[in-house]
C-alpha cells in the first residue's frame, strides 16, 4: 500500500488550471521529492493532499483516507511543515511544542515523552525557554519540524522547508530527515535545491500544473543523458515550452547592469 495515491487530480481557480490531471504514487517509507518552479502547482497539490483544498476533479488517498471525504482524519494523521515557519514567535520553544501537543490531543504523559524526544532529536537542549523569535533560521526550522512530528505521524509533508536557510543548517536538517525515513516515516518534500533532490529516493517533476516525469534521480539523469538533475529539469522545461533556456552575453549585461562584472 502506498502512503499517497493520486489519480487524475486537477484544481482550477476560475479559468486558471493550477493542477492539470496529475497522477503519482508515493511508496511508504520513502523520501519523495516533488519538484517544480514557482507557480508550477506544487503547493496547490500539497494543500489538496493535506485536506485543505477540495480538488476540482480526480481522486487521491493519503494514508488510506480519501482527500474529499476524510480530510479531518488526514489532518490528524500527517505532519506538515510549510516554507514559512508555522511557529508562534512570542512563545518559547517549550510552549510551541506544548501548543501543538494540545492541537493533536496528546495526554500529559505523551506530551512530556514526545517533547523530551523531539528536543533531543533537534538538538534544542538548553533552548527550551528561549523565545522563538530570537532563534536563528536554522533553529526555528528544527523546532518547526519537531512541532510537525510531536504526534508521531506516519507521513511528513515538507513544503520548501529549507528555503533561505544556511548550508550547514540545511545539511543538519536533512540528516534528521534521513533518520526519520529509516524509522519508516514517509516524507514528501518540495525543494528548489538540486542537491536535496538528489538525496530523495524518488522524484516527480511538475511544470505548469502537469507532471513531466517521475523516477529515481539516477534513472532520470540516465534517461536524459545529462550530468545532473538541474540539467534534467531544464530539459523538461525546454521541451514543454519549446524555448531554449539560455541568455546571451548582451542579455546578461542588461540583467546585471552596465559596468558590472559578469
Amino acid at each position: 500500500m502506498n502512503a499517497i495515491s493520486v489519480k487524475n487530480l486537477s484544481k482550477s481557480f476560475g479559468d486558471f488550471k493550477a493542477v492539470d490531471d496529475i497522477s503519482f504514487e508515493v511508496p511508504k517509507g520513502k523520501i519523495y521529492g516533488f519538484l517544480g518552479p514557482n507557480g508550477s502547482g506544487k503547493s496547490t497539490t500539497i494543500r489538496m493532499l493535506c485536506g485543505v483544498l477540495t480538488p476540482t476533479s480526480g481522486t487521491a488517498e493519503v494514508l488510506g483516507y480519501d482527500i474529499k471525504k476524510e480530510s479531518e482524519k488526514i489532518k490528524q494523521s500527517i505532519g506538515y511543515m510549510s516554507q514559512k515557519f508555522s511557529l508562534y514567535e512570542d512563545l518559547t520553544v517549550s510552549e510551541n511544542l506544548d501548543f501543538y501537543a494540545g492541537v493533536y490531543g496528546l495526554s500529559k504523559k505523551e506530551k512530556e515523552e514526545r517533547k523530551k524526544a523531539i528536543i533531543a532529536m533537534a538538538g534544542l537542549n538548553g533552548r527550551e525557554k528561549n523565545i522563538t523569535k530570537n532563534l536563528s533560521g536554522g533553529w526555528k526550522q528544527r523546532l518547526a519540524l519537531g512541532c510537525a512530528l510531536i504526534h508521531k505521524p506516519k507521513l511528513l509533508i515538507l513544503d520548501e522547508p529549507t528555503a533561505g536557510v544556511d548550508p550547514v543548517s540545511r545539511r543538519i536538517f536533512w540528516e534528521m530527515i534521513y533518520s526519520l525515513a529509516r524509522e519508516g516515516i514517509t516524507v514528501l518534500v518540495t525543494t528548489h535545491y538540486m542537491d536535496e533532490a538528489s538525496s530523495c529516493d524518488l522524484l516527480c517533476f511538475i511544470f505548469n500544473g502537469k507532471i513531466m516525469a517521475a523516477g529515481s534521480p539516477k534513472e532520470l539523469i540516465e534517461k536524459e543523458q545529462v550530468g545532473n538533475l538541474e540539467d534534467v529539469f531544464i530539459r523538461y522545461v525546454e521541451r514543454s515550452t519549446n524555448q531554449k533556456i539560455e541568455a546571451s552575453f548582451e542579455e546578461l549585461k542588461t540583467i546585471v547592469g552596465e559596468g558590472e562584472e559578469i
